[in-house]
């Protein structure tokens, strides 16, 4: 019986968070992506021990079922893994994870101050990949009441990222999600093709 790549890194990213939130806060600090310490202290590992840790219980919930929804069988529809493979599966996902970080070390470099955690940015790869995938699918975003085709979704989603990154606000690390993004689209570009995409699109 094969494992489940996704099912793995779901349960395992849920129960890493849960223990860091309530049980140990010094491992949640450790796994802090600190882009000024990247490299001066050599604290390499947090590129992928950030992504198994979130800031609180809504940063879970979201991200998961995120990931849940787009990840998994859904409906008799076969989930992303059951399409690529268990091991392109979790390659996509740690590529997000790692690239998701580049942008992020390179804005903020220099910011002490700074530190990021989450797995947005794999989560953003296996959503766009999805969505490449099976582009005749809708998403519900709340609080808009009518589903969105996704391959409107995912233009709109790169133009806000993309605006966002330029002006942040808040907390959020919208480079994450915009490298996340383009590493799923990369990802399809490099291993298949997209027509369906522009089929569904235009």
């Amino acid at each position: 019986m094969q494992i489940s790549g996704a099912l793995l890194i779901f349960v395992t990213t849920i129960a890493t968070s849960l223990i860091a939130l309530f049980g140990a806060p010094r491992l949640l600090d450790r796994c802090l992506f600190r882009p000024h310490s990247f490299l001066r202290r050599r604290q390499y590992a947090t590129v992928i021990l950030s992504g198994f840790v979130h800031a609180d219980l809504m940063h879970l919930l979201f991200n998961m079922m995120t990931f849940y929804f787009f990840s998994f069988d859904q409906g008799g529809q076969p989930g992303l893994e059951r399409r690529i493979g268990t091991i392109n599966f979790v390659v996509l996902y740690f590529a997000g994870l790692l690239l998701s970080h580049l942008g992020t070390w390179y804005k903020h470099r220099n910011n002490l101050e700074y530190a990021s955690l989450g797995a947005s940015g794999a989560i953003s790869a296996i959503l766009f990949a999805a969505i490449i995938y099976s582009p005749d699918q809708s998403l519900f975003i709340l609080p808009i009441p009518f589903p969105i085709p996704a391959p409107l979704f995912a233009i709109g989603y790169l133009a806000y990222t993309y605006y966002a990154s330029k002006n942040q606000t808040g907390r959020i690390n919208h480079d994450a999600h915009l490298g996340g993004a383009l590493t799923g689209l990369a990802w399809v570009a490099l291993t298949e093709q997209y027509p369906a995409f522009f089929n569904a699109l235009f």
